[in-house]
């Protein structure tokens, strides 16, 4: 029996078909991703209305259909070819103004799937209609239409039957399609979109303001809940809103990012992101936010990839500085100053749960707790009793130990009863209101000027007043650091050990003191007392990998470090707050409530937990079915 003949590589040119379906692959790599593009093509033609239709996840139809400028007989022939377009005003590629660009959508449309056009310009006397079916182009011919384009794909993938069979369910290629129009319909709030899966409506929005835009698409019934962004650095300003910590998700799906009015998805500024919410929200959630950077087009580079959502920024570490600060402000209210709805669950519906960022520190709380001493009883539902709805004064323990601020009490009522919530009623000004009753020894409630009730957990409360102070006074003191009896040599891989050694002064400021041992190890001679008996090797291992990973952040933003250091803190707030089950008087609780809108973050603890929930009057109406 004879040998195989091996394979023998001939050098030969593709044919034309085979060259688009592989192109195709690049720019559509899904119903969605064709989607993206056509609705792009739609918004650069100067559409007012977009209408979006799909069936199947996308894989059996979709259509597309705008009221924009349309196209000629003789445009619509050069628009199904690849690399025509009429979006480049010059070959530079810097200043690229527009979604689309790149001449490829369309072809590779058409050359998976069966495309056809209808397109019409206002001063023409008819439409004209072009089909594709797998790359084989038909001639336009004149049929009727309405001005602007309608494009309709279907059969998507039967060209290459291989793409089609590794797609996804219909569920989870319908979700990815309208992730992608929700986004594009950030970037035009000023557009009317309509989008319709499977028959029915899943998205009907009017031209508006961007802030309506997304808090309708962020699922915020209110957008006076969103906070806005606002930031300047050099020529690039960022805007846009972001949720309060309160408001998160499972995934990054709540995040838009656009820049130049373009959607991204781009790492550097969802790591920004992260990073901004990271002392204040639960962990294993992610933030909402939608973020509006602008800069100079040749600051940025979109030409990277077919797709066209992935970035290359010129200052990395300036756009990285600009997102944090502009969030981290944004996130700098005390509680109070701002309201949303995140998915608080309530019978029917959800209510308000509001959490805000942080504020200005007021002057005269920079000191942690003291221990308080046995007061005045405090206004609480008593359950035990026959009447569950009287207020029954219960006696103040005291807590030996516990660290609490030093509250200025106010007076009792007449003869020596606890004060009344008409006496309080002056507090009810503030944001969080005034204090009129504590239920479980845990629960303070308030009631705000405008009749909304505030209720508020004492001691997530309280943990995040002291955490705030202890970190304020962490980081703006040397930290200590405990010299190891015997020094740890910690070894690397070369680019690693040189990354640390080359941030040795500001890992010195953190207490821990580390110098080169030879090629690939690193000698750590002390840690931060701090940690306690930490392990120099994983520190430095997990510290190493997460600089290499992220170059452009800071020893303090690295998880390793600063969610070590947070938990110490987080752990040392939680044993010096008054605790669940301490029943606290009128004015301490009205001293909480004021500290609390005075202070950064006050609406989460130190674990991300809400500290606080506000019920208006239409939440307890359909709590009790009145609506």
């Amino acid at each position: 029996m004879s040998e195989p003949v091996p394979f023998q590589p001939v050098l030969r040119r593709l044919s034309d078909a085979v060259i688009n379906r592989i192109a195709a692959g690049e720019v559509i790599e899904r119903p969605a991703a064709a989607l993206k593009e056509l609705v792009e093509n739609a918004l650069d033609a100067r559409a007012q209305r977009i209408r979006v239709a799909i069936v199947n996840g996308g894989a059996d139809r979709i259509v597309v259909t705008d009221d924009g400028v349309g196209m000629t007989a003789d445009e619509l022939a050069l628009a199904v070819q690849r690399h025509c377009t009429s979006k480049l005003s010059d070959e530079t590629l810097v200043r690229i103004a527009t979604l689309g660009f790149r001449g490829e959508a369309l072809p590779s449309v058409g050359a998976a799937a069966r495309l056809t056009i209808t397109s019409r310009k206002a001063d023409s006397d008819c439409a004209w209609r072009i089909h594709v079916a797998g790359g084989e182009i038909s001639p336009p011919e004149p049929c009727s239409g309405e001005k602007g384009t309608s494009i309709l794909v279907e059969d998507m993938f039967f060209a290459t039957p291989a793409r089609r069979k590794f797609l996804k369910s219909a569920r989870v290629e319908g979700s990815h399609a309208e992730a992608a129009v929700r986004r594009l319909a950030l970037t035009a709030p000023d557009v009317a979109f309509f989008m319709e899966v499977d028959g029915r409506t899943i998205l009907d929005r009017p031209a508006e303001t961007l802030e309506a835009r997304a808090a309708a698409l962020l699922g915020i019934e209110d957008a006076d809940g969103l906070l806005k962004l606002d930031g300047v650095r050099g020529d690039m300003k960022l805007s846009g809103f972001a949720c309060s910590p309160s408001v998160h998700r499972p995934t990054t799906a709540g995040q838009f990012m656009l820049v130049n009015g373009r959607a991204v998805v781009d790492p550097l500024l969802r790591t920004a992101i992260r990073v901004a919410y990271r002392r204040v929200i639960e962990s294993g959630r992610h933030p909402v936010a939608v973020i509006n950077l602008s800069l100079p087009y040749e600051q940025v580079d979109v030409n990277v990839h077919p797709a066209k959502t992935e970035l290359r920024f010129a200052d990395e570490a300036g756009v990285r500085s600009l997102v944090i600060g502009a969030i981290t402000r944004a996130l700098g209210l005390g509680a109070g100053t701002a309201g949303v709805r995140p998915g608080f669950s309530a019978p029917s519906r959800s209510v308000r749960v509001v959490y805000p960022p942080e504020a200005p520190r007021s002057e005269g709380f920079a000191e942690p707790f003291l221990a308080l001493g046995a007061q005045p009883a405090a206004r609480t539902f008593a359950s035990d009793q026959p009447d569950a709805g009287r207020l029954a004064t219960m006696p103040h323990d005291r807590e030996t130990g516990s660290q609490f601020p030093v509250f200025p009490l106010q007076p009792d009522g007449p003869q020596g009863h606890p004060a009344s919530p008409a006496t309080t009623r002056p507090e009810t000004d503030h944001p969080l209101g005034a204090a009129v009753a504590q239920v479980l020894s845990t629960y303070i409630i308030a009631v705000t000027a405008d009749d909304n009730m505030v209720l508020v957990d004492q001691h997530a409360a309280h943990e995040r007043l002291t955490h705030e102070v202890l970190r304020e006074q962490f980081l703006s003191g040397t930290i200590r650091a405990q010299r190891l009896l015997v020094p740890d040599v910690v070894e690397l891989s070369r680019s690693q050990a040189d990354l640390l050694v080359s941030r040795a002064e500001a890992l010195s400021k953190l207490g821990i003191d580390l110098e080169p041992f030879g090629p690939g190890a690193v000698l750590v001679r002390s840690l931060p007392a701090l940690l306690g008996n930490a392990s120099a090797v994983n520190l430095l291992r997990d510290l190493a990998e997460e600089l290499d990973a992220d170059d452009l952040a800071s020893v303090e933003e690295t998880p390793t470090l600063d969610a070590r250091f947070d938990a110490v803190i987080a752990r040392m707030a939680c044993h010096g707050s008054i605790r669940a089950g301490r029943n606290l008087t009128i004015p301490e609780m009205n001293t909480l409530l004021r500290r609390m809108e005075e202070t950064p973050r006050a609406g989460t603890c130190s674990h991300g937990r809400p500290t606080w929930v506000r019920l208006t009057r239409n939440d307890l109406e359909l709590l009790f079915r009145r609506r």
